[in-house]
């Protein structure tokens, strides 16, 4: 995703850590993990809250996953033959079919904020990856001011939060799934964090 210039604002070290664990699931989330970025999961150590521990057991998968496999399954999960195991679509998600009313809202939302697909990039603006990134980029000014958090708020709400946490289930649970399925309970785990956390602001 590709925007105006990013800010210089001071961006609060909490925020940032949600940013980072943003941009890290939408890593995993767009393509299959090369031994790189296996080693920086690997290397992940989690705490003992029930984020810390999911974060831990992805690592655990990660030392013990090769780049092949990790290719096989995501490939498996998200391009198969004509199609995956999941569409990890908004549209597809929250109506049954692709390219339908959400993506054309998630759009809109983009140009009034202005955010632009990266040129090279051709999936559907609303993927998981795409999303997660876009979120990580409006809280640290990746796309000019950072988004206070009542307007991060309103973006979850309409392009996140109805769909992503269902998306996160069905990952843990696939069939496919042995590494991803470690990236899928974190994932649920950290939108349920992110809900509760919008839940506490005023209106």
């Amino acid at each position: 995703m590709t925007g105006a210039a990013i800010s210089t604002t001071e961006v609060p070290a909490e925020d940032r850590l949600r940013a980072d664990f943003y941009n890290f699931l939408g890593l995993l989330l767009s393509a299959p993990p090369d031994q790189p970025v296996l080693n920086q999961v690997a290397a992940l150590d989690g705490d003992d809250s029930e984020l810390g521990r999911a974060i831990g057991a992805m690592a655990r998968v990660a030392r013990v996953t090769r780049p092949e496999a990790a290719e096989r399954e995501f490939n498996a999960l998200f391009i198969g033959l004509g199609r995956g195991e999941l569409l990890p679509y908004a549209s597809y998600y929250l109506t049954g079919f692709l390219n339908e009313k959400p993506l054309a809202q998630l759009r809109a939302d983009m140009a009034s904020r202005g955010i632009s697909r990266a040129p090279n990039v051709y999936e559907p603006q609303d993927n998981i990856a795409s999303l997660m990134e876009m979120m990580a980029g409006m809280i640290v000014g990746r796309f000019g001011t950072p988004a206070p958090l009542d307007d991060q708020k309103i973006f979850w709400s309409r392009h996140i939060g109805p769909w992503a946490g269902h998306f996160y289930s069905d990952l843990e649970a696939a069939e496919h799934s042995v590494l991803y399925a470690s990236v899928g309970t974190a994932g649920r785990i950290f939108m349920e964090i992110e809900r509760d956390g919008f839940r506490m602001l005023a209106g």
